[in-house]
């Protein structure tokens, strides 16, 4: 295992720097590094380390969300307000809609098949876009309106409504049963979430101005906080809807809220822990991902992801209506909304798990999904803050 983690830290940044010398994203080169190490390429990984790989993905997200966290301050939230609530839900809504009705036309699938096919594919990646959105509102693009914590915000809280609908589908699916409680669970986790991330980092903050402590020492406590919570989430979902991911965040948010001074410089430290974090991340992600299968799916699979993300990007133009934002940057937030990667990884073969029929192909709508999606919007995103952003 040593030699494989080895090779993903030499080889990811090689590839990363290679990408960064052809002024392309990094992360492009990361996922490709995994493609060559992986299943897919070499077979140069040790299965231990495979078998673990999606809990070492979501620490990297942990360490992002919690990073994304300490750089929001209260007043954004004040002036991104409405849109950003919006944006957690609508162009997710209509990209899951797009395919519901886009997806049987092209694919062997029913209507509640291609509807859960969407839950799949609607999930933005943080991963991919939070980065990017902290890099933007480090050199100050946007920040007039504020349109890097709008999209910041708003594709966090995207990923806890699609996960949440891609559970309430999937159980429609396995028992044809589906009740008032299982829809009940998406907005119940969020707030939840919420409650239990801004209590407990006001707690913490309190915890830290009493008693005098490295703040190496107290980036090791949030994290180990935030750990146990994912932990708790897998335990207690079954009976209370919990959102862990908000939670780790708003645990962050508070600290920013209630005591600034330590917000800032443990960005600083978080900023240090994702060089690491991000490589493991991406080179993981594409280790992840199953060529053969992104062959097998072909020209009908990139079609339908094609088409569902165009209407995906009406319902960003839809959520940002009566907004101070001009065309242009309703373009940005329409073009940083198109990445998908982590949560298509996490999720995109639990239905062939569950023993869904259709579960090869939305397997293979998410390894597509990946293909396509993460390196174009990270390259868009890139080329593009410049030109539609002040």
């Amino acid at each position: 295992m040593l030699v494989s983690i080895g090779l993903i830290c030499i080889v990811g940044l090689l590839c990363a720097g290679i990408f960064n010398k052809l002024k392309l994203p990094g992360l492009i080169g990361m996922i490709l590094a995994g493609i060559i190490l992986g299943n897919s390429g070499l077979h140069l990984l040790d299965n231990k380390l495979m078998d673990i790989s999606s809990e070492i993905r979501q620490i990297a997200l942990i360490i992002i969300l919690t990073r994304a966290g300490l750089t929001l301050k209260l007043d954004d939230f004040k002036k991104i307000g409405r849109p950003a609530v919006f944006m957690s839900f609508v162009p997710a809504l209509f990209e899951i809609t797009a395919c519901t009705i886009i997806a049987p036309i092209f694919l062997p699938l029913t209507t509640l098949e291609a509807m859960l096919l969407g839950c799949v594919l609607a999930a933005v990646s943080p991963a991919v876009i939070v980065p990017s959105m902290i890099k933007l509102i480090q050199s100050g693009k946007g920040e007039d309106k504020k349109i890097p914590q709008l999209i910041l915000t708003g594709a966090s809280f995207d990923d806890v409504v699609v996960i949440s609908l891609f559970t309430v589908v999937s159980t429609f699916l396995l028992s044809g049963v589906v009740n008032f409680t299982s829809v009940l669970q998406v907005p119940v986790s969020i707030i939840l979430g919420i409650l239990v991330g801004l209590s407990w980092g006001y707690v913490l903050q309190i915890y830290f101005k009493k008693f005098h402590m490295r703040d190496s020492v107290k980036m090791i406590l949030i994290l180990s906080f935030s750990f146990m919570f994912v932990g708790f989430e897998k335990n207690i979902n079954t009976i209370i809807p919990f959102s862990s991911l908000i939670c780790v965040m708003t645990m962050a948010i508070s600290m920013n809220i209630f005591y600034p001074t330590l917000a800032n410089r443990l960005s600083s430290k978080y900023n240090k822990l994702w060089v690491a974090g991000e490589i493991f991340l991406f080179v993981l992600v594409g280790a992840s991902v199953n060529l053969s299968l992104a062959f097998k799916g072909g020209i009908s699979l990139v079609i339908v992801i094609l088409l569902c993300l165009v209407v995906r990007s009406v319902g960003v133009f839809v959520s940002l209506i009566k907004t101070e934002l001009n065309s242009k940057e309703k373009i940005f937030c329409a073009i940083a909304y198109i990445p998908k990667a982590t949560v298509q990884a996490a999720i995109g073969g639990l239905p062939l798990a569950m023993g869904l029929a259709s579960g090869d192909i939305i397997l293979t709508g998410a390894v597509v999904a990946i293909l396509v999606s993460a390196p174009l919007g990270a390259i868009l995103i890139e080329k593009s803050a410049n030109k539609l952003l002040n």
